[in-house]
């Protein structure tokens, strides 16, 4: 569970991340290091890369995949069926979307 202070200090973080604003080495590995034990954490900083690569998400599909925080933010966002296991696509959703 977050404390107030460190979720504030992080959602800024992860702001200026999302907005390409200078970001300190101590601050990223402050980020990291919840994001790597905290899915929620995890979620907040891949939203934010993705919105650093792509800009905000449209509507559309974009927008929908964008909402349900599936894929890497690097990733394309297709699958290729000759390469990847669809299961691996999925690696980003929420337990509740993941193959059992």
């Amino acid at each position: 569970m977050l404390t107030p202070p460190t979720r504030l200090r992080l959602q800024n973080i992860i702001e200026r991340i999302a907005d390409s604003a200078p970001v300190s080495l101590q601050e990223r590995i402050y980020v990291q290091k919840f994001a790597d034990r905290d899915p929620t954490v995890s979620s907040w900083l891949r939203r934010a890369r993705r919105r650093q690569l792509h800009g905000e998400p449209g509507g559309g599909l974009d927008g929908f995949l964008a909402a349900m925080d599936l894929g890497e933010p690097g990733d394309d966002g297709s699958f290729d069926p000759r390469r990847g296991d669809l299961g691996d696509w999925f690696s980003g959703a929420p337990n509740w979307l993941r193959r059992s």
